[in-house]
């Protein structure tokens, strides 16, 4: 409970939030997230609204009703910016957002917000986030590590974290990621997802981002990913598996670009499309069961 005060105070201090301020919590409060919400709202003092953990909470939350602070996960971001509540999102005063990686097309339609707009960077040892990213005005992965936090990296070039208020106790993560600072990272991906193609290391996570500029270019809309495929003569070969279906003139397009703007190692041999990606219970893309639908093709 100490741990979780102290967690709770850090972001509390750094966000400026104050009491009688409200605070929304639209996370389920039987995990970690929403129950931390509930103690930095308590910590502060904040007035609470409890809306159910659906896909768009805003829906349910009366339209005179102003929020200071709030957290959603990836998927509640998606649904909303689909939903006629999309405005409301930037009337939230601080807003984070975790659980995972933001796609980079939804980054991209967060640029036009002006509400403090983070996504945050944390793991369950450390009982919430360790950093945080301005999102609406990231050019970057860049995040700010917040006060009572030291990182460094390992051997392998991954991020390491110590917490004041666990005891200096040094957590190894998987995370790669540059050092800019003392106090900011850019990250960079998970080791586990490098992709080794002919001897070259690709991080799939660096060329879904130029990906999701090409796509943005060429308005579409569809969620995709980069993954490595097994390949006899290179190991694994870049592969590009997009959800829905593409024109014929839409996958003339998107390759000419990809070959245009990405390296040769980089740029994707083969373009799947399948017509539904498998997503986990909180809405992220199962990877390793949506590459297995290849498989069936």
């Amino acid at each position: 409970t100490l741990f979780r005060s102290a967690s709770a105070r850090i972001t509390a201090t750094y966000l400026k939030l104050e009491p009688e301020q409200t605070a929304l919590v639209c996370l389920d409060v039987s995990f970690v997230a929403g129950l931390m919400m509930l103690v930095r709202a308590l910590e502060v003092g904040m007035n609470i609204i409890v809306t159910p953990p659906e896909a768009n909470p805003l829906q349910s939350l009366e339209p005179a009703i102003n929020v200071d602070f709030a957290a959603f996960v990836p998927y509640q971001i998606e649904a909303i910016l689909k939903s006629p509540q999309h405005e409301k999102l930037n009337t939230i005063k601080n807003l984070i957002i975790g659980g995972a990686p933001l796609s980079e097309q939804t980054k991209v339609a967060l640029q036009y917000f002006t509400n403090n707009m983070y996504a945050t960077y944390g793991m369950t040892e450390t009982l919430t986030h360790i950093a945080l990213q301005k999102i609406n005005e990231a050019t970057d992965n860049t995040f700010q590590v917040l006060p009572g936090f030291d990182v460094g990296t390992d051997v392998r070039g991954c991020l390491t974290v110590k917490a004041i208020h666990l005891g200096n106790e040094v957590i190894i993560t998987n995370d790669l990621v540059e050092l800019i600072s003392k106090n900011q990272f850019l990250w960079l991906g998970r080791i586990d997802g490098v992709i080794n193609s002919g001897g070259v290391k690709i991080i799939p996570e660096k060329v879904e981002a130029v990906v999701a500029t090409i796509f943005n270019k060429l308005n579409l809309l569809n969620r995709f990913f980069i993954t490595g495929l097994p390949n006899a003569q290179l190991g694994e070969t870049v592969t590009l598996v997009v959800e829905g279906i593409l024109t014929k003139e839409q996958t003339e397009s998107l390759r000419q670009n990809l070959s245009h703007t990405l390296s040769r190692y980089e740029n994707p041999k083969a373009i799947y499309c399948l017509e539904k990606f498998v997503y986990t219970n909180s809405g992220k893309i199962n990877r390793p069961e949506t590459i297995l639908l290849i498989g069936n093709k």
